[in-house]
């Protein structure tokens, strides 16, 4: 057996504050806050170790430098993609610009700290 992706770590200014959008993005919940500020956040039946990685937001001053060299692509489960991206703007993610054509099936967003992240056009089964 191979390995299999059990957590994202993504390093941000304000971990409570990321936590809630991508809880309202990924329908996932607070599963764990730790001492120093982290926050680790999951499916609600699973949490960690399920099919599904968990992300940990853990607190830092160092400033983002550019584009991710990693970012996270999410898809809609209940909804076609326009509908999908209206959704997650009014949640507090904005349009990015990371050199696309416009051409693409996909959507270049940020979160609030300015972390790219894609919505891509395939609908998947929750």
């Amino acid at each position: 057996m191979a390995c299999r992706i059990s957590e994202l770590v993504l390093d941000c200014r304000d971990p409570e504050s990321l936590a809630a959008f991508w809880c309202e993005v990924l329908g996932y919940v607070v599963l764990n806050r730790d001492d120093d500020g982290s926050v680790e956040i999951g499916p609600e039946k699973t949490g960690f170790g399920g099919l599904q990685p968990t992300l940990v937001l853990n607190p830092s001053e160092d400033p983002k430098g550019g584009k991710l060299r990693l970012h996270i692509d999410v898809n809609a489960t209940d909804r076609d993609q326009e509908a999908e991206l209206e959704r997650l703007l009014a949640a507090g993610a904005r349009r990015a610009d990371v050199g696309q054509t416009g051409e693409e099936s996909w959507h270049v967003l940020a979160d609030p700290e300015g972390n790219e992240f894609c919505l891509l056009r395939l609908r998947l089964d929750a």
